[in-house]
């Protein structure tokens, strides 16, 4: 068991997961979480045993050069804490990493562990699918629980799925058995423009994580991101007639089944995250500041240069491109509960 006594007293913390692979269509769930990771300075503070759950030969490790030193990153999931201020102080517990290849139980078991000796309040899990939807459109994001209690309370969806699924819905069910409340956001990404990246259903998650969570998430580049990337999927469906028809489709069958939303209700909510990005605004637009919490376990999260990282292969940033998979993550080899192969999803 992975201890944490070096990890200072948390303040209503919430637990932030992503996964990449199956769950994670255009990468957009993994790369929402590294944005958090990113704006608010967050650095890991354990990780998970490789070798318990990664098949090395599905998510290969990857090999870099730290200066004359030749250095090994190993697929793993690491977590990471960061400290928000606005517009209260909490922390957020980022889990980032890779579907595991096996031994998802124990998988789930370590993590609901470190949510237990953590003191998580809350878990959100990240995760985006493959659906019919225009990439013209805002994204769809939907958000839901098998806690009826905690559908009611947040005004989400209780889940009704039935049929494969991937580590988010295990994972979900895992801490909503256990009594701890659990979340899932899944953003719809257009299946006929899967490959990553998709900034466009990254920062719909963010958005949909700031009204849920009542943070303020500055949001970067990635709106700069997602217009480049929507006009960069315009031009390639303009040279392409039966793609250009298909979308129209799509958009006007959207159009007609979201007629009866476009209501002040929807409108007030997008004016209020507004809102409370323009108030969090300094002087000259700056950014809001965020601390970080510190994490004071010495040899989990090894930086580049500092030798640990030769003898373990982990790294602070968490970041491996030694995935075997397609761009859409849809071909991978997947397990269930049991560690036994399965094309599950959730």
């Amino acid at each position: 068991m992975i201890e944490l006594e070096d990890v200072p007293e948390l303040i209503d913390p919430v637990m932030v997961c992503a996964f990449e692979g199956w769950n994670d269509a255009g990468d957009a769930a993994s790369t929402a979480v590294g944005h958090l990771d990113e704006t608010w300075g967050g650095k890991v503070f354990t990780a998970l045993d490789a070798e318990d759950y990664y098949d090395f030969q599905v998510n290969r490790p990857t090999i870099w050069m730290d200066g004359k030193v030749r250095r090994i990153t190993w697929p793993t999931t690491r977590l990471s804490v960061v400290r928000v201020t606005e517009p209260t102080t909490r922390d957020l517990v980022l889990v980032r990493g890779i579907e595991p290849s096996m031994r998802w139980r124990s998988f789930c078991n370590e993590l609901l562990g470190l949510a237990h000796e953590l003191g998580i309040e809350l878990v959100v899990i990240l995760g985006a699918l493959l659906g019919d939807t225009p990439h013209t459109r805002p994204v769809p994001v939907s958000g839901v629980t098998s806690d009826a209690a905690l559908a009611r309370r947040l005004d989400l969806e209780e889940s009704r799925y039935e049929g494969p699924t991937g580590i988010v819905g295990v994972l979900q069910e895992a801490f909503t058995h256990a009594g701890v409340p659990a979340v899932t956001l899944w953003a719809a990404v257009p299946h006929y423009v899967a490959q990553p990246p998709n900034p466009k259903a990254s920062l719909a998650l963010l958005n949909k994580l700031e009204d849920l969570l009542d943070l303020r998430i500055p949001p970067g580049e990635l709106p700069e991101d997602a217009r480049a990337w929507q006009l960069g999927v315009d031009q390639l469906a303009a040279e392409d007639t039966e793609v250009a028809e298909y979308v129209q489709q799509l958009e006007e069958a959207q159009d007609t089944a979201e007629l009866p939303e476009a209501s002040g209700e929807a409108i007030a909510r997008e004016f209020e995250r507004y809102l409370r990005r323009r108030d969090n605004q300094g002087p000259g637009g700056e950014k809001p500041s965020g601390g970080r919490a510190s994490t004071g376990r010495s040899g989990d999260a090894s930086a580049p240069g500092d030798g640990s990282a030769e003898d373990d292969g982990e790294d602070e940033d968490g970041d491996t491109d030694g995935e075997d998979r397609d761009a859409d993550g849809t071909d991978r080899e997947d397990h269930d509960a049991d560690g036994k192969d399965d094309s599950s999803r959730d």
